[in-house]
């Protein structure tokens, strides 16, 4: 586990104190008075070993294809909204990488939202 080496943890220390399994797959737990762990004020304490959940946020199927979802995103997601706008072509190709990253949440990619 790329993460739990990049912080020097064993990975079932991480996984103790940062993951929870659903019967398919394994998230990051969202602590209780901030939205990630590991976002700290100077960025990313994980960034060069972050998990796919990460590297395709904002960019999930299910906020890519509703705009009111994305909407919702902007308002508690500082960056959305700000900076160079992306083309189409890199969004869809990230939302498509989490679809294939987790196949039990998604439909195919050439369906949109989760199932």
């Amino acid at each position: 586990m790329r993460a739990a080496a990049h912080l020097g943890l064993r990975p079932r220390v991480f996984e103790r104190r940062y993951v929870y399994r659903t019967r398919h797959l394994l998230r990051l737990r969202k602590p209780r008075a901030a939205q990630c762990h590991f976002l700290k004020d100077e960025g990313c304490a994980l960034h060069p070993a972050k998990p796919m959940q990460c590297r395709a946020f904002p960019f999930w199927p299910e906020t890519v294809a509703s705009p009111a979802a994305w909407r919702e995103l902007r308002d508690y997601c500082p960056g959305v909204g700000k900076g160079k706008q992306l083309p189409i072509a890199g969004v869809l190709r990230c939302a498509n990488q989490m679809r294939e990253a987790y196949p039990g949440m998604y439909t195919p990619a050439t369906r949109s939202g989760p199932r």
